[in-house]
């Protein structure tokens, strides 16, 4: 059993139903219609519009004085707008918002001294249109072989400021051709996609229903340029007829065909495109329709109002670099530009779509007039921001950001478009310091209060973080730390009696005597904060929760080093460094001094020893004892003098320590 498709894209776009909606309407007024040119390339629409009161005339010449002048989809140029003003007749503008885009950027590119070239057919009224409102030179070329002629026969064209556009109906995949002979990446050279998405949206979908069909009937009036284009781009894949109405399929003798599938031009209304299908239905053994098409259904999903504030979903079908376009799926064209799109000045919108994307998106603002929407990705994103924002107060989740912003009493970042403000006091760091240190730095946050009257702010906390942080560490500390473990910490503060190091959250004290084998007066002499420092545990009070650390190494200690590597009777040189009356301590290697009794001075005897040595005197010494247990070192002078001996050393007071 064979089956008939209808392509779900087929029939009224929105230029063209409003144009013939407002002659319509125009004509229940009771008032006298004329329009310029046909209304609408379809017969049966015109002929019904002349039997309730409208004509059709070619030019403003013919109007008369009490007729209405409607302008049609296709619009007119700057010059037709002028006649119609000197005329003084009431004019109804119907032209279709995406051409009149098209008059727009002409007419300002013009301005700039760009050459305007147009891709389309010279003699279509829309083509004649765009190029009155040209103020420049322009040329009109019907595909990528003229273009390609134009460019071989104008050499100095790329020396010019030139820009592209399209007409509305062009043919897509001609237009693909003509890209690929443009230069790249000319400054002087702007290209605007002014294919109108419907018809892009149309000539796709039939591309895609003729490629799984044996015969394509393409519906619409014989001079509708996006109804031939429809045929041309059907005719590629099968067999292909392009009809006005119903009636002409009994002229016609068509092919066996399994698969028969329908589309229609943007001239064709749904009642014409229903009678095709009816007839093709009752005179052949096919099945009505493709089940899963409800082809009325379709065409009342079209022309579905949109309204402010509406969630919809839209198709990204177009991006450049201040918008993108998207296929609501209706006769609107929706439109959502890069401040809608983002809240993220650093990117562009091919950063943050793809074409095909399908995207949630709010409705801003609805033009019925022209058929178009504005649409706000960046409400979508928030709302959902801030229901994530919420959620993440409730269960005390750890959310991460950069901050953007040092403002007055804290700083400000934006998490999925959400505000947050963090207060100087929960930013973590000591008071007074300054803000600026945190500016563009990536910081981990909780969200400590959120504002509940609807306008999508928070209050932020790094603090509550790093508190959560240290208690985690703490705990996981106290779990597993025993006497002997190492840790690599910074020197986060000094005192007089030693230096905190964090351990990373949790601190311990390296005690003065602990940092150094010498005497220290302070420990800024070893270490100062912020150093990196290797400790070990000595002690730890669970109870006070106190951690006692270790930062001298055995393998420093000077006097094992002494013992290793001197002896007595050894000969060498050491620095006086502090002078006593019973003799004087030298300095033999750093941290070991040794002791010249006042008798081991000089081979005479001294009553002062300061009469011959001061501190910071280098001497040559011989080590005449050394006490391991008590640690001290016996030095002589004398020893190294002729006739001297060491036979009558005494010992220095007890109190007095030469280590």
């Amino acid at each position: 059993m064979s089956k008939i498709t209808v392509e779900k894209s087929a029939g009224f776009c929105v230029g063209v139903g409003r144009a013939v909606k407002m002659v319509y309407e125009e004509l229940k007024t009771g008032a006298k219609v004329a329009t310029l040119g046909p209304i609408i390339h379809n017969q049966d629409v015109v002929n019904d519009m002349e039997s309730k009161g409208a004509r059709v005339i070619n030019s403003v010449d013919e109007l008369e004085p009490d007729e209405t002048v409607i302008i049609r989809s296709h619009g007119v140029g700057r010059a037709v707008y002028d006649a119609i003003a000197e005329k003084g007749n009431k004019m109804v503008d119907a032209t279709c918002g995406f051409v009149k885009n098209i008059h727009n950027i002409v007419a300002e590119k013009s301005a700039e001294g760009y050459i305007i070239l147009i891709a389309g057919d010279k003699n279509h009224p829309e083509v004649q249109g765009i190029a009155g409102h040209c103020s420049q030179k322009f040329f009109v070329f019907k595909d990528n072989f003229e273009l390609k002629h134009l460019f071989e026969k104008n050499e100095n064209f790329f020396e010019k400021k030139l820009a592209f556009v399209e007409q509305t109906t062009y043919n897509i995949i001609v237009w693909e051709e003509c890209l690929k002979i443009i230069p790249k990446d000319d400054p002087n050279i702007v290209i605007f996609n002014t294919i109108c998405n419907a018809t892009d949206r149309r000539q796709t979908g039939a591309a895609e229903l003729a490629k799984v069909s044996d015969l394509m009937l393409v519906v619409g009036g014989k001079h509708s340029s996006n109804t031939v284009k429809l045929a041309e781009v059907c005719g590629r894949y099968c067999k292909t007829y392009h009809i006005e109405n119903a009636d002409e399929l009994r002229t016609l003798k068509l092919p066996d065909a399994e698969n028969i599938g329908i589309t229609a031009g943007a001239s064709t209304p749904a009642d014409i495109i229903k009678e095709v299908q009816t007839t093709m239905s009752e005179n052949t053994n096919l099945t009505a329709q493709d089940e899963d098409i409800d082809f009325a259904e379709a065409v009342d999903q079209s022309f579905k109002k949109i309204h402010t504030g509406e969630k919809v979903k839209g198709i990204v079908v177009g991006i450049d670099n201040a918008e993108i376009t998207v296929d609501l799926g209706t006769k609107h064209t929706g439109y959502v530009k890069l401040e809608d799109l983002t809240d993220d000045p650093s990117k562009k919108p091919e950063d943050i779509v793809s074409i095909g994307d399908e995207i949630d998106l709010i409705v801003i603002k609805v033009n019925d007039a022209e058929g178009t929407a504005a649409l706000s990705k960046r409400k979508v994103d928030e709302q959902a921001g801030y229901d994530t924002v919420v959620k993440a107060k409730e269960d005390g989740t750890v959310l991460e950001g950069t901050v953007n912003r040092i403002v007055n009493k804290g700083v400000t970042l934006n998490y999925l478009g959400v505000r947050i403000f963090i207060p100087a006091s929960q930013t973590g760091l000591p008071r007074g310091a300054e803000l600026d240190q945190l500016n563009k730095q990536k910081v981990e946050f909780k969200i400590i209060e959120v504002d509940e009257n609807g306008k999508k702010r928070a209050v932020g906390s790094i603090k509550a973080v790093e508190q959560a942080k240290k208690e985690e560490a703490k705990a996981k500390f106290w779990e597993t730390a025993k006497v002997g473990d190492t840790f690599v910490g910074k020197v986060k503060s000094l005192t007089s009696f030693g230096a905190f190091v964090d351990l990373g959250g949790i601190d311990g004290m390296v005690h003065i005597s602990e940092l150094s084998w010498k005497r220290l007066r302070h420990p800024s002499e070893v270490v100062n904060v912020g150093d990196t420092l290797e400790v070990y545990i000595k002690d730890l009070n669970r109870e006070e929760e106190r951690i006692s650390l270790g930062f001298k190494k055995a393998e420093d200690n000077p006097w094992e080093i002494f013992i290793s590597k001197y002896g007595i009777g050894d000969v060498v040189q050491a620095t006086i460094v502090s002078i006593t009356k019973f003799g004087a301590f030298a300095q033999i290697i750093d941290g070991v001094d040794g002791l010249i009794h006042i008798s081991q001075i000089a081979d005479k005897k001294v009553e002062n020893v300061e009469d011959i040595l001061k501190v910071g005197d280098v001497v040559d010494v011989k080590i005449i004892d050394i006490d391991e247990e008590r640690k001290r070192i016996s030095i002589s002078m004398r020893a190294l003098l002729d006739g001297g001996n060491d036979d009558d050393y005494e010992d220095a007071p007890e109190e007095e320590d030469a280590e």
